[in-house]
C-alpha cells in the first residue's frame, strides 16, 4: 500500500509513560505482594490506539499533549518510530506527563492507576487545525482525557465531514450534546453494562446490550473477551464474531489494538463484519504474545 493511498485516521487522546509490574497476584488494601520484574512501556489509550491503526496500515495523526519531561521524549520518540504524525501532539510546560502504574498477575488480568498529567491540558483550539483533517476518513476518541477535549474534537471532525468513533473507557457519563456526534461507540463488556444496564455475560448478552445502546448509537460494538464481539448497526441484524482460541499471556492493551485495527478497517471502507473479525484477530496475537 503506497502512502497516498494509505486511509487517514486521526486519534486525539491520552499519552501515559506505563510502568509495568508482573507479580503473582494483584494486591488486595493493605497487602504488600513481592513481584517479579517492572519494565517501562508506551501507553495512553490514545498513543496505543494511534500505533495499533499505524500497524494495520493507516496513516495516523495524533493530537494530545505530553510534558516536557523525560516521560514526555520517551512517548514522542516511540509515536515516531510507529510511523505516526505527532507534529500536533504539544508539549505543555507546568504539566508532568501522563502516567501509569499497571499489575499484570499470572492469570494475564491486570490492574492499573492512571495519572494524567499534561492529558489535561491539551488545548481545544489546537483541533481546529484545518490540516488536521485534510483527507481524514475518521476520528477516533477514549475517556482518559477531559469531555470538552472530547466535544472539541468532534465538532472539529464534523465540520470537516469526518465520522467520529469513540472507544468509552473508562467508563463515564457522556453528555447528550457530546453523544450525539458519536457516529460509532465501542465498550468492553463492563462498560457495555454500565451504559446499557444489560449484565455481558456472554455473546448473547453483548448483542442485548448493543441492541439496546444502538437506540442512542448509529453503529455499537461491544468487546466480550473471550465470549467474542458483538456489532450493530442501526437497521441492520446484529453481527457475532466468536473468539479466537489463543494461550492467553496477557490482556493488557488488547482492547487498544482491537480499537487500533478496527479503525484502521473502517477508514479504508471495509465491510462492517470485516472491521469486527480483522480487529478480532489481532487482539487475539496481542494477548497471546
Amino acid at each position: 500500500m503506497s502512502v497516498s493511498s494509505r486511509p487517514v485516521v486521526v486519534v486525539v487522546g491520552s499519552l501515559h509513560y506505563d510502568i509495568m509490574v508482573d507479580a503473582p497476584d494483584r494486591p488486595r488494601k493493605g497487602e504488600t505482594v513481592t513481584g517479579f520484574g517492572w519494565r517501562p512501556k508506551f501507553g495512553g489509550k490514545g498513543g496505543n490506539q494511534a500505533v495499533a491503526a499505524a500497524r494495520a496500515g493507516a496513516a495516523v495523526r495524533m493530537a494530545g499533549a505530553v510534558g516536557d519531561d523525560d516521560f514526555g521524549r520517551f512517548l514522542l520518540a516511540n509515536l515516531a518510530a510507529a510511523g505516526v504524525d505527532a507534529l500536533r501532539v504539544t508539549r505543555v510546560d507546568g504539566h508532568g506527563s501522563g502516567m501509569s502504574v499497571a499489575i499484570s498477575d499470572s492469570g494475564g488480568d491486570y490492574g492499573a492507576v492512571i495519572v494524567s498529567g499534561a492529558n489535561t491540558a491539551v488545548d481545544p483550539k489546537s483541533l481546529d487545525d484545518p490540516t488536521l483533517w485534510q483527507g481524514a476518513a475518521l476520528l477516533v476518541l477514549q475517556n482518559e482525557v477531559p469531555e470538552f477535549i472530547n466535544l472539541a474534537a468532534a465538532k472539529a471532525a464534523k465540520l470537516a465531514g469526518v465520522p467520529v468513533c469513540l472507544n468509552a473507557a473508562p467508563h463515564r457519563g457522556l453528555t447528550d450534546e457530546f453523544a450525539a456526534l458519536v457516529d460509532i461507540l465501542m465498550v468492553n463488556a463492563i462498560e457495555a453494562e454500565q451504559y446499557s444496564r444489560c449484565v455481558v455475560e456472554d455473546i448473547a448478552s453483548a448483542i442485548a446490550s448493543a441492541r439496546a445502546l444502538s437506540g442512542r448509537f448509529a453503529n455499537v460494538v461491544v468487546t466480550a473477551g473471550a465470549d467474542g464481539v458483538a456489532g450493530i448497526r442501526r437497521g441492520h441484524d446484529p453481527i457475532a464474531v466468536p473468539a479466537v482460541p489463543v494461550r492467553l499471556i496477557s490482556t493488557h492493551g488488547a482492547g487498544d489494538v482491537f480499537a487500533g485495527t478496527f479503525a484502521a478497517a473502517m477508514a479504508s471502507g471495509k465491510p462492517f463484519r470485516e472491521c469486527l473479525s480483522l480487529a478480532n484477530h489481532a487482539a487475539a496475537r496481542h494477548v497471546s504474545t
